[in-house]
């Protein structure tokens, strides 16, 4: 029986593999030069969310000041990349591809290994606006043979950032960790500052979005917010979250001063539970709120391995990282700086230590060094990156 199920499972593997070629190779650059039989409209945006049902705030901002505008025809294409299977996800990208076979310009803001077995059109520019800042936890070429990737062989057959024009990034200083990563060549990768960031230079949203967090928790007024946002653990599609918190131990010790609103990672399936009987001082708001609405918020932001960092940086408030399992977690996927050489905060192990340095955060907290992090790894968000890309399209 054994044998039969080590047998059965190699035919399913190789099947597999003779189908992604299939669809990678053959299907999609097919069906794409049928829809390039129309001419290139010279107006249209095509926006592509690879994962989500509904834009990610990574282009959301770039989406809105465009529409506004009013000179730009803009399409959405929903790929559900992981999120789907079989015909559906062949459907989508169907969609997808008669939508980007006219369009003058495809923006995203992730890996795409649709985007990049294509032959695309040269009229056609290809921009990757990317979800994150900075340049923290390890991706793309980078893991190549960590736990975390694929084989360099793979990446190489089936690249994930092929056919792009311009990726924008945060400041000149991580633009090598990108090059590396995504294995393009340089002028590709562009500091131009992050669309997103421009909202948190604008004051007005920033005020709304904590009155946003009091309609829904009004027990956070006249109080100090901590965020928890950690990043997930495993690969995307089983993504799960840590679970270190004893939310009872922190509502004795912090309760008379501090909130705890929690952030999970969108991959996240299965969210750690917060007791009921907490409410009035732990949420979870993953679902409620964007990680821009709790950003502006918060007045203590306690984090692990996200980029998130580098956006709240921009506030310059106190950090705390929440590394109790950095060995595992670096073996895992790694970093392209030393972790503790980067980080702008405190890093602690243990609750006990958590907690210690929230009551004592006055002294922890070093304001210089978070300014220097966030003049370092920042530089190029100003609050007008969107107009500098909007720019740069040919």
């Amino acid at each position: 029986m054994s044998l039969i199920n080590t047998i059965k499972k190699r035919i399913r593997k190789r099947l597999k593999l003779i189908y992604k070629h299939y669809r990678y190779k053959i299907l999609f650059p097919r069906l794409y030069q049928k829809y390039c039989d129309r001419p290139v409209q010279e107006n249209k945006i095509l926006f592509v969310e690879m994962r989500f049902g509904e834009l990610s705030s990574s282009m959301q901002h770039m989406y809105d000041v465009m529409e506004e505008s009013g000179k730009y025809e803009l399409s959405i294409a929903y790929i559900h990349y992981n999120f789907s299977r079989g015909k559906e996800f062949t459907e989508n990208v169907k969609k997808m591809l008669y939508e980007l076979a006219t369009a003058k310009c495809v923006i995203l803001d992730e890996a795409s290994i649709v985007l990049s077995c294509l032959p695309l059109r040269e009229e056609t520019m290809a921009i990757n606006l990317w979800h994150g800042c900075g340049a923290f936890k390890k991706f793309g070429r980078s893991t190549a043979e960590l736990k975390f990737g694929s084989s360099a062989a793979t990446l190489d057959k089936y690249p994930n950032y092929g056919n792009l024009d311009l990726v924008t990034v945060s400041s000149p200083e991580v633009i090598w960790a990108y090059e590396e990563a995504m294995n393009l060549p340089k002028g590709i990768v562009q500091a131009t500052g992050i669309s997103r960031t421009d909202l948190f230079y604008d004051r007005s949203f920033v005020r709304s979005r904590r009155k946003k967090l009091y309609k829904i928790m009004p027990e956070a007024k006249n109080k100090k917010v901590i965020l928890y946002a950690p990043t997930f653990r495993g690969h995307v599609a089983t993504a799960s979250a840590p679970d270190e918190i004893d939310f009872y131990r922190f509502e004795k010790e912090l309760g008379d001063k501090y909130v705890l609103v929690c952030k999970h990672h969108l991959f996240v399936k299965n969210l750690p539970e917060i007791p009921e009987d907490l409410s009035h001082f732990a949420r979870d708001l993953t679902h409620e709120l964007t990680i821009e609405d709790l950003i502006c918020s918060a007045d203590i932001c306690i984090s692990d391995y996200s980029s998130l960092i580098f956006e709240y940086s921009l506030f310059e408030k106190p950090m705390i990282f929440f590394a109790y399992d950095y060995e595992d977690y670096c073996d895992w996927r790694g970093f392209y700086y030393d972790y503790f050489d980067l980080t702008p905060g405190p890093v602690v192990k243990d609750q006990e230590e958590l907690l210690s340095t929230i009551l004592h955060i006055d002294e922890a907290f070093d304001k210089q060094r978070v300014i220097d992090f966030k003049e370092k790894f920042m530089g190029s968000c100003d609050g007008h990156a969107t107009e500098r890309i909007i720019s740069m399209f040919h």
